[in-house]
């Protein structure tokens, strides 16, 4: 798919919930043949990931991503795009000389890249995850914890690790008007985030 240029990016808005203004875009990655979806991403990348195919295809989203960032930049659309980081790509030993490669090449502000990463991935790689996530950040790229609250997350974690966003799950943004426990959950999440200064993004907000 990668050789057949059949893969391709779409960018998702992000919305200030107030505003109504976009403030971001999120890369999501699709495997589409004359405008057919022939495999949805749930079916391709965990093989990607098993196979170790998901470094050459993670690498070309992220030049891909800081090209379409770059081009919005240069056409005054500052729009911050966030790609999704798989465990894979960010344990690799090269991966911040691939992002800052990416960085020089594309001309991009890193401000305008986030990086969007698991509970398990962060919580899982110790002392080292530590000293890649600050690397990161003091290169100015932003970095995001996507699906906060489905993990085996401490929270004791959140004011160790520069995490600029906490993404919440669909899961809880679904139920949300019918479950009251997930809406005070969801509540308590948000005035979390807010109380440590964080930026929040809800997934899954259909209507």
């Amino acid at each position: 798919a990668l050789s057949r240029h059949e893969l391709s990016l779409h960018y998702q808005p992000k919305v200030d919930a107030q505003s109504g203004h976009i403030v971001g875009a999120e890369a999501l990655l699709r495997w589409q043949v004359g405008g057919r979806e022939l495999y949805t991403p749930d079916q391709f990348i965990p093989v990607a990931e098993d196979s170790g195919l998901i470094l050459p295809i993670g690498a070309w989203v992220l030049r891909q991503a800081c090209k379409q960032a770059r081009l919005w930049q240069q056409h005054g659309q500052a729009i911050p795009v966030s790609v999704n980081v798989s465990p894979l790509q960010f344990q690799h030993a090269d991966f911040y000389n691939w992002l800052d490669e990416v960085l020089n090449k594309s001309g991009l502000d890193a401000g305008l890249l986030e990086l969007e990463l698991t509970e398990r991935m962060v919580m899982s790689g110790g002392d080292a995850t530590t000293s890649l996530l600050q690397r990161i950040k003091r290169r100015g790229v932003r970095l995001s914890l996507d699906d906060f609250g489905t993990g085996y997350c401490s929270l004791s974690y959140l004011k160790h690790f520069p995490i600029d966003a906490l993404k919440i799950d669909r899961a809880f943004v679904r139920d949300l008007i019918s479950d009251r426990d997930t809406a005070t959950i969801t509540s308590a999440i948000i005035a979390m985030a807010r109380g440590l200064d964080k930026d929040v993004i809800a997934e899954g907000v259909e209507t």
